[in-house]
């Protein structure tokens, strides 16, 4: 798997068919050399990830950063648990929307920033009801149509 275009390494595109997302957050990611590596050669996989807080911190759980080859027997664990790093002020606000309202935390992208480093886009999130879902398909497939309408008559 090569990047993407738009510079990122991992999109989680079930992120906005599942749950409605109300605020993002952009966080840092404490990270091990082989991880790095294994980044920029674009391998990574936080579709089935998520973000829990924890004892004043903020951990992405699940996430999959494959072994860089090269590295051997100096690798990282693929799926290891990986601390996130917020403002104190941010990281309040997301554990009192996890804790009092029930909300959900989410990996949406992770990717490097113009400085080049490593960078995850996570989102405060709702989850959404099955007829949510319905009326998403809906207006996806009326775009789908009305783009190929305008492209025949167009």
């Amino acid at each position: 798997m090569s990047k993407r275009q738009d510079g990122a390494v991992a999109i989680n595109r079930r992120a906005n068919f599942d749950y409605e997302i109300e605020e993002t957050f952009e966080a840092g990611l404490v990270l091990t050399g082989s991880e790095v590596k294994s980044l920029r050669e674009g391998r990574a996989n936080i579709a089935e990830s998520y973000v829990s807080p924890e004892n004043d911190e903020i951990w992405l759980i699940n996430s999959d950063i494959p072994t860089y080859g090269p590295a051997n027997r100096f690798n990282h664990d693929p799926r290891r648990h990986r601390k996130l790093l917020l403002k104190r002020r941010e990281i309040a606000k997301l554990q009192g929307a996890v804790a009092k309202e029930g909300r959900t935390i989410i990996a949406q992208r992770l990717f490097f920033n113009d400085r080049g480093m490593a960078k995850i886009l996570i989102g405060l999130a709702r989850g959404k009801k099955t007829v949510d879902k319905r009326q998403t398909i809906k207006d996806r497939d009326w775009n789908k149509q009305k783009a190929r309408l305008m492209k025949n008559l167009g």
